[in-house]
């Protein structure tokens, strides 16, 4: 069979035709030896997390003075941690209270916040946040749905409550860099407050079994990794309790078949204060990560505590998998020292202002010390700035 030579310009065009129809049909174009090119490596990505966001009327009515005295504007409060959150692939922060409207707004005991902080999350940087809390039934059903319909106008995602059945059915998935991030969400309890009537899905409860069988249900669902946020732990504890260490134990350890592990990565909130991290079973578990927002609070013992104002923000490195189907390893593990200033009414990165020559070395140790206090550091866990 006699080959004739195309003109350059028509064997041009033909190449280009290859080329598309070989993208369109999901393909790669040819490579120099005439095999399909590799597709390209997949990413690894950053995932940033942070604590609770409590805002005490304190905290309320400074965001009203950052406005002007009209409306409430929260952003200048979270501004000393935007830049580490916004350059993050994913930011998951967690929402501990619910929000009210038309000016009714309160602090502890029953918050309800403004709900102009969900925009103020999602301008500093923040992609989703858990809403499972001892606080999320504050103002019953209709708190979750003033805080959840915020948080959609926002545009940042949520876990852990839910409006309809529907709602509470789906998995939350992210997409972070190559990835798709699921975010579970669930609390030890709601203050005494029963779940709506006909609502039993409205809130999120720890339960062991469930949250496993809702892991292995993420990854059905396409979840490459499998984040878990808990609000749970003994308030005002530096240590996690033996609670906290058995479920961390047991959750860590659940694997599908025996191989890949169905949680990935655990988010510890409630306790007020910094807990340690540390790796459980080859996963990385945060106990505590204080408090990112809050007023200034008294302990148990009625005492003004400044360890309520205290904090981290965990940021995982995670790289993908060598070969189909097995997990994401987390490549690099840091966390970051942070601290509300209530006179301020600002969230302060410390390494930051330590460097700036503010006096927070001490604060700045005693959060290092305490993240530390469980061997994390054996295992790879730095301090990031």
């Amino acid at each position: 069979m006699i080959m004739r030579s195309l003109p350059a310009t028509r064997g041009l065009a033909v190449a280009l035709l290859v080329a598309a129809t070989a993208a369109c049909q999901g393909g790669q174009p040819p490579g120099p030896t005439g095999r399909p090119a590799a597709p390209p490596p997949a990413r690894g990505f950053t995932l940033v997390a942070s604590g609770d966001v409590l805002p005490h009327d304190s905290v309320i009515a400074r965001a009203n003075a950052d406005a002007g005295g009209t409306g409430y504007d929260f952003r200048p409060m979270l501004a000393g941690i935007t830049p580490v959150v916004s350059r993050a692939d994913l930011a998951l922060c967690h929402m501990e209270t619910v929000y009210g409207a038309d000016g009714d707004y309160s602090g502890y005991p029953a918050f309800k916040s403004p709900p102009q902080i969900a925009q103020a999350l999602a301008d500093t940087g923040y992609d989703g946040c858990s809403t499972a809390s001892n606080h999320t039934l504050d103002d019953g059903a209709d708190g979750i749905q003033r805080t959840l319909d915020a948080l959609d106008r926002a545009g940042v995602r949520h876990a852990g409550t839910a409006r309809t059945a529907e709602e509470a059915d789906a998995v939350t998935l992210l997409r972070a860099g190559a990835a798709q991030v699921a975010h579970l969400s669930y609390t030890y309890d709601t203050n005494g407050y029963p779940l709506p009537a006909g609502q039993p899905w409205a809130v999120d409860l720890i339960d062991e079994n469930r949250i496993v069988a809702d892991a292995r249900a993420a990854r059905r669902a396409g979840a490459d990794v499998v984040a878990v946020s808990l609000h749970w732990g003994t308030e005002w504890q530096d240590e996690p309790d033996e609670t906290q260490l058995g479920l961390a134990d047991r959750l860590t350890a659940s694997r599908t078949d025996g191989g890949r592990p169905d949680i990935d990565l655990i988010l510890g909130t409630h306790a007020h204060v910094p807990q340690a991290y540390e790796k459980v079973n080859g996963t990385w578990v945060i106990y505590g990560m204080g408090d990112q927002i809050a007023g200034a609070m008294t302990n148990h013992e009625g005492l003004s505590d400044p360890r309520g104002n205290q904090g981290t923000l965990g940021r995982f490195t995670f790289a993908p998998p060598a070969r189909e189907g097995d997990r994401w390893e987390v490549t690099r593990a840091e966390f970051l020292p942070q601290e509300y200033d209530p006179d301020a009414g600002r969230v302060v990165n410390l390494n930051e202002a330590l460097a700036r020559g503010a006096d927070v070395g001490a604060v700045r140790d005693r959060i290092r010390d305490v993240v530390l206090s469980r061997g994390a550091g054996q295992d790879g866990l730095t301090m990031g700035r």
